[in-house]
């Protein structure tokens, strides 16, 4: 079993130094780290090996090209509401809160101002809650969940226009 501070320690480490894909093996396991982009959260991928190590699989044949008629006949592609905008991700798996407590307001809403050390939403995570802050000034665009909503570590809570 893989230990989960050393998997968050590697993501970390992955995200601090623009990695795209991080290849862990052993005799016992093999765990994959892979992210699309240098933006884009974490994928973990965790294999129990076993006793006999297997050959790498052969790559998959490329798909046919697609005929010049279809590619004309496709629209044009629609532009990205989210540019420009930065994620606010939760760093633990856990349960979302928007608020403080059932009867308090949010702590942040959609066009909020925001600083680095602004407390935008809570994570709970084995009975504590923990304080999530924005890490960077901006302003408010998007909130991604609800309150009460359980998340995963890297996924994204929040989008914002730095400032």
């Amino acid at each position: 079993m893989i230990d989960i501070r050393k998997l968050k320690e590697l993501v970390r480490l992955m995200t601090a130094s623009d990695l795209t894909e991080l290849d862990l093996r052993d005799k016992d396991e093999q765990v994959t780290i892979r992210r699309a982009s240098p933006q884009a959260a974490p994928q973990v991928v965790h294999h129990a090996m076993p006793a006999m190590m297997h050959a790498p699989m052969a790559a998959a044949p490329a798909a046919p090209a697609a005929a010049p008629a279809a590619a004309a006949a496709s629209p044009a592609p629609a532009v990205n509401e989210d540019a420009g905008l930065v994620a606010i991700e939760s760093p633990m798996v856990g349960t979302f809160y928007a608020s403080p407590g059932p009867d308090k307001p949010p702590f942040v809403a959609v066009g909020a101002q925001l600083g680095p050390d602004s407390v935008v939403c809570l994570v709970e995570a084995m009975k504590i809650f923990n304080e999530i802050k924005a890490e960077r000034g901006g302003t408010v665009a998007k909130i991604l969940v609800k309150s009460g909503q359980a998340v995963e570590f890297g996924q994204p809570l929040f989008m914002i226009k730095p400032s």
